[in-house]
């Protein structure tokens, strides 16, 4: 039995909120609408960028055709994706950790093309997978399946920071360690049916070593 370690990106990995709250405004602006609070793209993501940019629309008969905003945001987004996103404190660290004990990907409902740079620019070669085309994003199971396939392994915990990602777990049949310094407070992750929490990225390993032998012996 192989055990991995995958983790979301966005929010668990990445600060990434102050840059898709400046794309998303970019796009609103450029089309006349109302910008958004930090708050509110906080409350918005998890579920892919099609639905983070349909919750940010106003929802009026003048917004602009949904494919259309996407373009303008993917865009802006496409340059100005590193300006203020970098690692949580401790991640990098902690990561390396697991690396040496763990095979470790990283699965994300962000655009594929997007988690790939920004993975090899933070992570070098960690294996990432994102949204495409032919493959459910989360909560559905299949990013995490085929992950696994890909990295040989037939078990896994699935780190992350929002009910999204609870619920993939659950979908999984794996184990879900949930951050607290992410897009989502500890309240949100327990009433999702969140039992695991990490508040400090140095804890990681430690807890993952737990958790395995918890669920995996």
């Amino acid at each position: 039995m192989k055990v991995g370690i995958l983790f979301d990106l966005d929010g668990t990995l990445l600060d990434t909120l102050e840059d898709l709250k400046d794309a998303v405004n970019y796009a609103l602006t450029y089309y006349g609408c109302p910008t958004r609070s930090l708050e509110e793209i906080r409350c918005f993501v998890g579920n892919g960028v099609k639905e983070l940019l349909r919750r940010s629309l106003p929802g009026k008969a003048t917004d602009p055709d949904l494919e259309t905003f996407l373009e303008t945001y993917q865009a802006h987004y496409a340059l100005h994706n590193q300006d203020k996103t970098g690692p949580y404190p401790g991640v990098l660290q902690a990561l390396e950790s697991i690396k040496g004990e763990y095979p470790v990907a990283i699965v994300s409902n962000k655009h594929h093309s997007a988690v790939e740079t920004m993975c090899r620019f933070y992570f070098g070669d960690v294996y990432a997978r994102g949204e495409q085309a032919g493959c459910p994003r989360k909560p559905a199971p299949d990013m995490l399946y085929g992950t696994m396939r890909d990295l040989g392994i037939d078990r896994c915990i699935y780190v992350g920071d929002s009910e999204v990602d609870v619920a993939t777990a659950k979908n999984a049949n794996v184990p879900c360690l949930c951050v607290l310094w992410g897009f989502r407070d500890r309240a949100c992750l327990e009433e999702a049916g969140g039992k695991h929490f990490c508040d400090d990225a140095a804890k990681l390993p430690q807890m993952l070593k737990k958790m395995i032998e918890e669920y995996y012996g």
